[in-house]
């Protein structure tokens, strides 16, 4: 099988349905952007060294596959059969079970903190960031086509399963979150900051 087709050379590409949209469709620009968070899961793993932190990315990257098979595929008429695996409550409910599970081991967030902290957690919270770029995607598409009750609820879950895991790599790796400095100086008033000039002018 070859790697490339040629069949997409115009701007357009086919859905598993076997429909051909255009490339900047909302459909292919909403699962293409859970494909860039995977990708960067896959990161993660590759700076990783913790057997748990694997065995949670690669489970979940899984189920990104999953929900990206659901996203390219729209529902068949009521005579064609389904040909994908659909996202399903139980889906949302396995993502929100680890939120719990991982929450209870993890000291409680009073604050807010800083995305970062090891190369994993960085990664992590990358992942978060681009799950959430996909999501506001997926509003607009939701208003033009019918996604099904769960695929919607579970893009939202996955930001805050990865806004979890980042803080869990953290913790394995002894690393305490990064609170936000809420005592950042006044900079309205300080001629020194290099820059204050030009930027007023």
């Amino acid at each position: 099988m070859k790697i490339y087709t040629k069949t997409g050379d115009k701007g357009y590409t086919s859905l598993f349905s076997g429909e051909r949209v255009t490339k900047n469709h909302l459909r292919v620009n909403t699962y293409g952007t859970l494909d860039e968070m995977n990708s960067v899961l896959g990161l993660a793993r590759a700076y990783n060294q913790d057997a748990e932190i694997e065995a949670l990315c690669r489970r979940l990257q899984t189920l990104v596959f999953i929900l990206n098979s659901d996203l390219a595929t729209p529902f068949p008429t009521a005579a064609a059969a389904d040909r994908v695996t659909r996202i399903s409550a139980a889906h949302v409910r396995y993502v929100e079970q680890q939120i719990d599970l991982l929450t209870g081991r993890l000291p409680e967030l009073a604050q807010f903190i800083l995305p970062g902290g090891t190369p994993v957690a960085a990664c992590l919270h990358v992942a978060r960031t681009v799950c959430r770029r996909a999501e506001r995607i997926m509003v607009e598409l939701a208003a033009a086509e019918d996604l099904g009750p769960h695929t919607p609820v579970l893009v939202n879950r996955l930001s805050d399963y990865l806004f979890t895991l980042a803080r869990y790599a953290n913790l394995r790796a002894g690393r305490a979150d990064d609170i936000l400095d809420r005592d950042f100086p006044d900079l309205s008033a300080d001629e020194s900051v290099p820059g204050a000039e030009g930027a007023s002018a």
